[in-house]
């Protein structure tokens, strides 16, 4: 599962720039959250970019994302722009979801991106629905739903597995397990802590994935939607990850030792596939560089795309409440 294919210039260039562009939106997204720019709850994907960018790669436009409350990582890999995104961010009436969802519930129709979620383990139903009309329409799409590990505790994982299961829906289910759901380590809350052995239980098709390794999340991403669109049902990744930063901006990230996060930071999924790239003569140190600037450039521009964005009127709040509201 982790055996590196060969990759192009072009292809890895597009990995590393995608991982590069989360995680330089992401420390810009903590700077101005300390300014008071973005407020209410933010969860950062710093440490986890290898996952998103993966699993968006593999993935076809009539596919759909179902994902968690945090997603901006999955929305930027998955192709919203990134000036609406951090007009969400703010609040403003020009992001995403017009400056209602905020940071937790990103949704866009055109990348058929369905939301994140703020309730853990909602997301499971929601995508088992999706699968069951792609297959009662006879369309090919898939839905990819992509969760914590906090959220196999919660009853809808177990229901949404099983159904998926019994109809043989084309759900690839997608737990970025990063050790601690919340605060609470994994061996303090679940019995057995290979997740994806859960979902053998339930007679799907599962396999454990390295995290920080944005090929090997590729490869096991390809596979199993191969599978699936031949009509092999759902199927499971277990991707072992870790986030660098607190569950939230509120978290004062007492449960754990800082000498693990050091440990962790050594297998930064954006340094080592950088190296890694340099080392097989796929990429030059300028155009990590150039990737970089790029990326900083880019978050700066969206971040002066929200502070131009308006704040909805105070007129337009019963907008989208009732159905007779909603433009069609």
């Amino acid at each position: 599962m982790t055996t590196k294919p060969r990759l192009d210039k072009a292809h890895a260039r597009r990995l590393l720039a995608q991982m590069i562009r989360i995680r330089a939106f992401e420390e810009r997204c903590a700077e101005l959250y300390t300014q008071q720019k973005i407020r209410g709850f933010l969860h950062l994907y710093t440490g986890e970019e290898a996952n998103a960018v993966g699993i968006m790669e593999a993935l076809s436009p009539q596919d759909s994302v179902v994902a968690t409350y945090r997603e901006h990582g999955h929305a930027l890999a998955r192709g919203i722009a990134m000036g609406p995104l951090m007009a969400e961010m703010y609040g403003k009436a020009n992001g995403t979801s017009l400056g209602r969802g905020g940071s937790m519930h990103v949704f866009d129709r055109a990348t058929r991106f369905c939301g994140g979620n703020a309730i853990v383990g909602g997301g499971l139903p929601l995508a088992v629905g999706l699968a069951l009309a792609e297959k009662m329409q006879k369309r090919p799409a898939v839905v990819v739903c992509l969760f914590g590990e906090g959220a196999v505790a919660e009853g809808e994982f177990h229901e949404s597995l099983n159904l998926a299961a019994v109809w043989k829906l084309p759900v690839l289910f997608v737990c970025e397990n990063n050790l601690y759901a919340m605060g609470s380590a994994i061996e303090r809350t679940e019995s057995e802590t290979d997740i994806h052995r859960k979902a053998e239980s339930y007679r799907i098709e599962s396999h454990q994935v390295d995290g920080m390794d944005v090929v090997a999340v590729e490869v096991a991403t390809r596979a199993a939607l191969e599978r699936m669109r031949t009509g092999a049902g759902p199927q499971f990744l277990e991707c072992k990850t870790y986030r660098f930063r607190a569950h939230s901006m509120f978290d004062a990230q007492l449960y754990r030792d800082k000498a693990e996060v050091e440990r962790w930071k050594e297998r930064d999924p954006i340094k080592r596939f950088g190296e890694w790239t340099v080392a097989c003569g796929l990429l030059h140190e300028s155009d990590v560089r150039a990737l970089e600037k790029e990326a900083a450039a880019e978050v700066e521009a969206a971040v002066a795309f929200a502070e131009q964005g308006a704040w909805e009127p105070v007129a337009d709040l019963g907008r989208y409440v009732l159905m007779d509201k909603v433009p069609l």
